[in-house]
């Protein structure tokens, strides 16, 4: 599943960069973005679902939603910029261990983030709220705030979206939900590339996600 949030014009050179033999399909979830996202989707023969723009959680909600009404055994949330491709292999192995949500780990090695571009206030507040998180939640604090994520049928199917936020918070609560749920959380190594173009959030938008955000 390619979930897209305002990225049409990296979507065409994604989809030439995808392994495609790992996917027996492809779907898009767009949250009414104005970059001719559909059209993109329609000339490379893509099905796309369209739905009111509400944020990020409310896209991969609708995303998930979609997905398993279509079928699918195991969700691959893949952004519209492409980053984190490298990483498809190991979260599908990971999948088929029995893991329920694989998150990208951009910190296995703790210098390759700003190896890879990402800024000192970028790298410093992950790591500060992915601590903070792992205390909350007693798991190892590792990447709890990638933008690379791998579903399970029986989370996407089972866990109650109902209340949660559908902006970034989401993927803080997702997390959350699997764990008080029992369901197995893993984690693969992953790079993204801060120095390229990207669709990453903002700093001004983490800091206000930060601010807005209750660990309690």
């Amino acid at each position: 599943m390619i979930l897209t949030y305002n990225c049409g014009a990296f979507l065409e050179h994604t989809v030439r960069l995808l392994p495609r033999e790992l996917f027996d399909a492809l779907v898009i979830a767009d949250d009414g973005s104005t970059d001719d996202t559909a059209e993109v989707a329609e000339r490379l023969g893509i099905p796309c679902y369209t739905h009111p723009h509400g944020g990020y959680g409310s896209n991969v909600k609708f995303g998930l939603k979609k997905c398993v009404e279509l079928g699918a055994r195991v969700i691959v949330e893949i952004h519209g910029d492409g980053q984190f491709l490298s990483s498809v292999p190991a979260a599908l192995a990971a999948m088929e261990k029995g893991c329920d949500l694989v998150l990208g780990n951009r910190f296995y090695d703790l210098r390759q983030p700003r190896r890879d571009g990402m800024s000192w206030i970028r790298y410093l507040g992950n790591s500060a709220l992915s601590a903070l998180g792992g205390l909350v939640l007693g798991i190892r604090p590792q990447d709890l705030f990638t933008g690379f994520r791998v579903y399970s049928r029986r989370l996407a199917a089972c866990l109650d979206f109902a209340h949660t936020s559908d902006d970034y918070f989401f993927s803080f609560e997702i997390i959350a939900l699997a764990r008080y749920a029992n369901l197995k959380i893993c984690h693969v190594p992953a790079r993204s590339f801060y120095n390229q173009a990207h669709t990453s959030n903002s700093h001004r938008k983490g800091f206000l996600e930060i601010v807005q955000t209750p660990f309690c």
